[in-house]
């Protein structure tokens, strides 16, 4: 091949630059057009941004030139800040003086000279204001305006206390959508979430209806979600007018389930984002946004846990501590009256035969004094006496039987009335002892409703609580 029909790309692009340098050196334009993708950088005091032009009509864009400001341009840019009270950014409508310049390497770019400070509200941001007055107007049962913003009925629904069946809206191509998805299920937590997709374009003005159309499917599937999530993977303000449509804007407000947006910006809000549940700024925090949500239901549910277990430890400590100081206190009131009534047994065993001695003893003294007097007297008198005495003897006799017989018969029914009220016998013979705090009950009147008390049988205790209480009128126990 002859390559001397050839140049060189630098040659073209130096042939390009001259061109350019002849036609516009020395010159300056007043152009207007709407400001995107603006950056910047204070350091060097650099501005860079996209100037746009779109359509009246079918806000399709028309031109769109790469532009940057610094020296005396970024000046002005300051200058116009200061005037109208507002910083030189996205979706600004300007008046702007300019220079056409072109690199070899970095393609043709605009160079701001000067801008009009009449201008203060760029077309994309009029357009804007002008959909939400209008969903203010014509939707104003599901749309109102609030000092915190704008309060729909979509911000007033509750998310659910856990969030596991999610609508997506997205395009299916979506990195955004990648991202939400990758971080839901690598989550730290183990979290299950059952995602539904809803796939639609989300770039491009017209397909608004589209969107619309997946979120009136959403609900026309009948099934039960916690949450529609409507995700893209960001890009220019240009590219995301879709979210500013007043159709999608009325959509997400009236909207039946929670909507979280993650449209991917981080300098502007959309419409659709001001009116939906929760915005979040990309799809991954959207994510991010839910599992905190999960977590922080398990979170209390764990401390309700932790609070459940701490109380039940205490009140069966407590009810251990109770249990075992009613156990002793039976134990040692049992000791202490079998203890009295074994004493007493002791004390009247030993008296009755104290008792007999003595009375024995009595009688052999007055025998021994009337057997001196026998002596002291006549035959007859003693043989009286004999006779006398013969009868005292057995008298004696008879009464010492007859008195110990007694004793012996008092022994025995002290002995059985003994056996008869003692605690156990009375136990099991059907009776009860109550005790409340330790105490034996003997009176109603020591008892209220809600005290605690212990009623002891003959083989075990029963714990119970005291509901009522029924005046008796003295002969409920007559048998």
């Amino acid at each position: 091949m002859d390559t001397r029909n050839y140049i060189t790309l630098s040659q073209l692009a130096a042939s390009i630059q001259g061109t350019i340098r002849n036609t516009f050196s020395g010159q300056s334009y007043w152009v207007v057009a709407d400001v995107t993708s603006h950056s910047f950088y204070p350091a060097k005091g650099y501005h860079y941004f996209d100037l746009v032009e779109k359509d009246a009509r079918s806000h399709q864009l028309n031109a769109k030139i790469s532009a940057s400001a610094w020296g005396n341009g970024s000046n002005r840019i300051k200058e116009f800040e200061s005037v109208t009270g507002q910083r030189f950014s996205n979706d600004m409508h300007v008046l702007v003086r300019v220079a056409v310049e072109y690199h070899p390497v970095y393609g043709l770019k605009l160079s701001l000279l000067d801008i009009d400070t009449s201008f203060t509200i760029g077309l994309l941001e009029q357009q804007k204001q002008a959909t939400l007055q209008r969903l203010l107007n014509e939707c104003s049962d599901i749309v109102r305006k609030t000092p915190e913003g704008y309060m729909t009925r979509n911000k007033a629904l509750r998310l659910n206390p856990v969030i596991q069946h999610i609508a997506v809206v997205s395009s299916a191509s979506s990195a955004g959508y990648q991202d939400f998805m990758h971080t839901l299920q690598s989550n730290a937590y183990g979290y299950i979430f059952h995602i539904e997709n809803y796939f639609s374009a989300v770039q491009g003005e017209a397909n608004a209806a589209q969107v619309c159309m997946q979120l009136e499917a959403i609900v026309n599937s009948g099934k039960q979600f916690d949450t529609v999530v409507i995700i893209r993977g960001g890009g220019a303000q240009t590219d995301l007018l879709l979210f500013d449509q007043f159709p999608l804007g009325k959509a997400v407000a009236g909207f039946p389930v929670p909507v979280i947006t993650g449209i991917g910006h981080h300098k502007n809000e959309t419409i659709t984002d001001m009116l939906a549940h929760t915005a979040t700024k990309t799809p991954t925090r959207a994510a991010e946004l839910i599992i905190a949500h999960n977590r922080s239901f398990e979170e209390a549910l764990l401390t309700q846990q932790q609070h459940i277990i701490i109380r039940m430890q205490q009140m069966l400590k407590d009810k251990h501590q109770q249990l075992s100081s009613l156990h002793t206190g039976i134990i040692n009131r049992s000791r202490n009256l079998l203890t009295d009534y074994k004493e007493g047994l002791a004390r009247n065993r030993q008296g009755i035969p104290q008792s007999a001695r003595h009375l024995l003893l009595k009688h052999r003294s007055a025998m021994a004094q009337l057997s001196g007097q026998l002596l002291a007297k006549p035959g007859q008198v003693t043989a009286s006496r004999l006779q006398e005495l013969s009868h005292i003897r057995k008298d004696i006799q008879v009464y010492a039987r007859k008195l110990l017989q007694q004793q012996q018969q008092k022994l025995l029914h002290h002995e059985t009335v003994v056996r008869i009220m003692s605690p156990v016998a009375l136990l099991q013979k059907g009776f009860a002892m109550v005790q409340h705090k330790g105490m034996i009950i003997t009176s109603a009147a020591q008892l209220s409703p809600g005290d605690e008390i212990t009623v002891q049988m003959a083989d075990a205790g029963v714990h119970a609580t005291v509901t009522s209480k029924t005046t008796n009128d003295g002969h409920e126990s007559d048998i």
